[in-house]
């Protein structure tokens, strides 16, 4: 397996993105990540030392994404692996009882903050003509469930926004749309209930899909992928 690559992951501070932080480092590549809390970013500054980088930005403003992008792509480069994992989810609720800005905080770290990393980091990607860019979808962005429309609506858009960036992207690279399958996760919870005890916890996800996301590449452009771990395809 490839030693040493540069991996970028957002929503790094809880669920999916911290047990994928915490595996890639076991297995010898350094993880540049972001997420909004300070407690948790503070929590993995004194786990991890350098080269390993945390940081405190919210993928839904454009200029805090801006600043850490120029500071990472100074001190680290163009990532090998960019992997936007960062989302919310509505609380279970019907369309219309959805409030304007719980709608809008969905929408705008879940599509916006794709874009606006997106942004920032693939000019320098696609300037080196390598690295695969993986923006995290879901089952709900194939299908659609009662009381999470909002969410279902952002996994969609991101099955189409991927396909079509995979079509601008140089030979080299790849942008790959990832259903990373039903984990047990405090999102899962917040709609599941008690029932998402019957599905993967984080760090028993990560140590499959990890080696999964680190094969992927130019190949891979545009392909909608599905982690190969119990409970992907339930």
């Amino acid at each position: 397996m490839p030693q040493g690559k540069t991996i970028l992951i957002t929503g790094v501070t809880r669920g999916l993105g911290r047990a994928m932080a915490e595996e890639f480092i076991r297995l010898g590549h350094v993880v540049v990540g972001c997420g909004r809390s300070q407690k948790e970013i503070a929590q993995l500054k004194g786990q991890f030392n350098a080269p390993h980088d945390f940081a405190v930005v919210d993928v839904a403003t454009d200029d805090e994404v801006a600043a850490w992008a120029k500071r990472v792509l100074r001190a680290h480069g163009a990532p090998d692996l960019l992997l936007n994992n960062a989302a919310l989810i509505n609380r279970n609720a019907p369309l219309w009882r959805v409030g304007v800005k719980e709608f809008s905080d969905v929408i705008d770290v879940n599509i916006k903050g794709v874009a606006n990393i997106i942004r920032h980091f693939a000019p320098e990607m696609v300037r080196r003509k390598s690295g695969v860019i993986v923006n995290f979808s879901s089952g709900w962005g194939h299908s659609t469930d009662a009381e999470v429309a909002p969410y279902c609506a952002t996994k969609w858009a991101i099955e189409g926004l991927t396909q079509a960036l995979a079509q601008e992207l140089p030979p080299g690279m790849a942008a790959v749309p990832f259903n990373p399958g039903i984990i047990n996760t405090d999102m899962l919870r917040s709609s599941f209930g008690d029932s998402a005890s019957n599905y993967p916890a984080p760090a028993e996800w990560a140590k499959v899909a990890v080696p999964f996301l680190l094969k992927l590449g130019p190949s891979a452009n545009g392909k909608p992928l599905t982690a190969p771990v119990r409970g992907a395809n339930d």
